[in-house]
């Protein structure tokens, strides 16, 4: 630690080191500077070594208050640092959260637009199946028509050769009769 030496002509010196000095408060120096004021003037010494010993005393305590002060400032200052290197760094992660956050809600997204088209794939293909069912359907009952009607066809040839043969068969029962007669 450093050490400040105060002195006057007329006191001994004395050694105080700076974390002595730091401890007491800005009232309680006031209330010393005084003090020591006031003793330097009841000192029966002249005015002129009177005014040098108070111009010195004075500037100590100056540049004691100052050093004090400057101090305090620093602390200050690397506290407001702290805070501000927090802060920096929760705005960082802040903005890395928001970026990943986004990716996510883009690959979400896409996501999203991929299943639709695969469900409306599946219907398409559902759709197109049907279709080719019914096609089949439709070819196989047309097919089974076709058939119908030509099996209506020779069935009506067929009746119309049945009737013509049971016309012969009565024609010829008649002319068989007529003959045995």
């Amino acid at each position: 630690m450093s050490s400040v030496l105060s002195h006057n002509k007329d006191q001994p010196r004395v050694r105080k080191t700076l974390s002595d000095s730091s401890t007491s408060s800005t009232a309680s120096t006031k209330s010393q500077k005084h003090e020591k004021l006031s003793r330097l003037s009841s000192s029966g010494s002249s005015d002129v070594s009177n005014d040098s010993s108070t111009n010195h005393a004075e500037s100590y305590f100056l540049r004691r208050e100052n050093r004090l002060s400057a101090r305090k400032k620093a602390e200050e200052e690397s506290a407001n640092n702290d805070y501000k290197k927090m802060y920096e760094k929760a705005l960082a992660t802040n903005h890395r959260l928001k970026s990943r956050l986004e990716t996510s809600k883009q690959e979400l997204a896409m996501i999203q637009d991929q299943l639709l088209r695969t469900q409306k794939g599946r219907a398409e293909d559902c759709s197109s199946n049907m279709l080719e069912t019914e096609k089949k359907e439709s070819w196989s009952i047309k097919k089974r028509i076709t058939d119908l009607e030509e099996q209506l066809k020779v069935k009506a040839e067929l009746n119309m050769e049945n009737q013509r043969l049971k016309d012969e068969n009565g024609a010829l029962i008649r002319v068989i009769t007529k003959l045995s007669k």
